[in-house]
């Protein structure tokens, strides 16, 4: 029980780890808050496709960003050269997951690879539903007046793209980044 204690008390880090979107109330969100909104997101539109593995869809949600913890999110904005950034997040799972080791640190740092691999339908719905989080996220927060709306019509797409009900829930998402970019202008 003790390594297990550990880990848990190891990943409080991520309730620190500042992202760069805001919330409706004008804070920076953490990485913590992020993976929790994706996990409840995720968890109800997995209803609407029951071919889904549910219980890996929740936990790959939740240790999709485990990466982040040592080294922080970096902005997809910023357009950051994706294998070295999954190389990296990938030896800070290693390392976040050393107090547990063993199948459950196994099972941890596979889902995470499978997570960046993006190739098994789980994989692909997380990714979907991670970048709308953080779509939703830009639309409701309070950005900084210079925020670029217009990076979140192009985010993410390829993930959407798949599935009838994945674009039609990417049509609203953009319509609604519209409307924020509309009264940002105001």
């Amino acid at each position: 029980m003790r390594r297990y204690l550990e880990f848990i008390k190891e990943v409080e880090g991520l309730k620190s780890t500042l992202r760069t979107a805001w919330t409706a109330t004008g804070r920076q969100e953490s990485t913590a808050e992020h993976s929790w909104r994706l996990a409840l997101g995720a968890a109800v539109l997995c209803c609407e496709f029951p071919e889904l593995d549910r219980e890996k869809v929740m936990l790959m949600c939740l240790v999709h960003d485990l990466g982040e913890l040592y080294t922080g999110d970096v902005s997809a904005a910023l357009r950051p050269d994706e294998g070295e950034k999954h190389r990296q997040e990938q030896l800070d799972v290693s390392r976040a997951t050393k107090a547990i080791s063993g199948p459950c640190a196994k099972e941890i740092m596979a889902l995470c690879e499978e997570y960046n691999q993006g190739q098994t339908p789980e994989a692909r719905f997380v990714k979907a539903m991670d970048k709308a989080e953080t779509i939703i996220q830009h639309s409701q927060g309070a950005n900084p007046p210079d925020f670029d709306y217009e990076f979140n019509l192009s985010y993410g797409m390829e993930y959407f793209q798949e599935n009838e009900k994945l674009k039609e829930l990417r049509t609203l998402m953009d319509e609604e980044t519209g409307e924020a970019q509309h009264r940002s202008l105001q």
